[in-house]
């Protein structure tokens, strides 16, 4: 089936269009961009189907790189059903496709955690799975945040060939610390799977990232987070991040994690290309009922809106954020809107070579987030099919 959506505001990843309307083929793919001064209904096959879209936005689908869970569904169930669960309520707040992040744990949780993902994969009926993000369990003991400390290891390539084999060629990324000895052979052998490593759950010192850089460590993980602090006589891993411009960084922007003026610096300071915004969210963010958990601890929402610990509420356990939210909260601070878009959507396609996706740009898969003025979701297109609209 064709389609046309008109009347909107298009923002392709890079530029906005103001009145456009956007032609999809039957194929689910972006066929035109144009004014909608040269709109006209008799220009399209007959069974053509016009959404107005009553100025809305148009922005690039989603894309969430790094979440546990949502809804009540998590990576840690090691279900495929879980990850199911994660995709349908991911289009609920304009996610098209996702990477589910397994935490650092034992070798048989992980390895279970892997070929749950996998085995969900193709069969989504919301947000695509792109594939799978390792966080660890490669990283320092010294930062290790909310993984947990029994399955930290230091670098085994033997157990990183387990996780391919589990992976089946889905393995996109994982967060390491390259501080740790032999990270350069480990970081080699990434290469050549085509797999990502982000530097993350780290102590590293300046000339630690910078030798990381050398062998291909060229992303971080949640900035600002579980890695050394900037100190002017060793800027660390956050100063070599912040100097280095090659240096890419995924941030959590709830306004909890990091303060909002440092989101700000960072878009300053760092060639907008190099950010990606993520939620980092857990299993119990967006849950409708029952009992709250997280990585198996039973949690509560914070004041801030983070979740901590419902036994021990000094205990943070991290992000309810969902990719919308973040917009609106970027939009707050004074960030552009294009801008916010970018890092939700170009820049995370590119950086993670998801072809056809992240911009508005013919020949382009169909998957669009169409949300209002206030930045709610409207309408929503996964590969030209409608999934969720919310016009009525």
């Amino acid at each position: 089936m064709n389609t046309v959506l008109i009347n909107g505001t298009v923002l392709t990843g890079y530029a906005q269009l103001n009145d456009c309307a956007i032609f999809i083929d039957d194929k689910g793919n972006i066929g035109e961009i144009f004014n909608m001064k040269r709109f006209s209904q008799k220009d399209f096959p007959s069974d053509t189907v016009v959404i107005d879209l009553q100025n809305s936005y148009v922005i690039p689908g989603l894309i969430d790189t790094h979440i546990h869970g949502i809804g009540g569904f998590g990576t840690e169930d090691n279900s495929p059903d879980s990850i199911l669960g994660m995709s349908e309520r991911l289009a609920d707040f304009g996610v098209t496709r996702f990477i589910p992040t397994i935490y650092t744990d034992s070798e048989e949780n992980m390895l279970a955690g892997i070929k749950a993902i996998v085995d969900a994969m193709g069969k989504e009926k919301g947000a695509i799975i792109q594939g799978v993000n390792i966080e660890g369990p490669f990283i320092s003991a010294k930062r290790l945040g909310a993984q947990n400390p029994e399955g930290r290891k230091d670098v085994d390539i033997e157990l990183f060939h387990k996780f391919l084999e589990a992976g089946k060629g889905n393995i996109i990324c994982m967060t390491v610390a390259p501080e740790l000895k032999e990270m350069r052979t480990l970081a080699l052998e990434a290469r050549k799977h085509n797999v990502v490593l982000l530097a993350g759950h780290t102590d590293a010192t300046y000339e630690n990232i910078m030798e990381g850089m050398q062998c291909g460590i060229l992303h971080s993980t949640h900035f600002f987070n579980a890695m050394s602090r900037l100190h002017h006589r060793n800027p660390g891993t956050v100063g070599a991040i912040m100097i280095q411009n090659n240096m890419k960084a995924e941030i959590i922007c709830d306004g909890v994690h990091v303060h909002p003026e440092l989101v700000k610096l960072l878009i300053r300071e760092k060639p907008l290309d190099n950010i990606i915004m993520v939620t980092d969210a857990l299993k119990p963010t967006k849950q409708r009922s029952g009992c709250l958990f997280a990585n198996g601890v039973e949690a509560k929402l914070s004041k801030e809106g983070a979740f901590i610990s419902k036994k021990d509420p000094s205990l943070f356990l991290g992000s309810s954020l969902t990719m919308l939210h973040g917009l609106r909260n970027m939009t707050d601070w004074g960030i552009p809107l294009p801008d916010s878009v970018q890092m939700s959507s170009s820049n995370p396609a590119r950086i993670y070579s998801i072809d056809k996706v992240g911009s508005i740009i013919p020949e382009y898969r169909a998957d669009l987030t169409i949300i209002d003025d206030k930045l709610q979701l409207k309408a929503l297109f996964i590969g030209g099919k409608l999934i969720r609209d919310r016009f009525a």
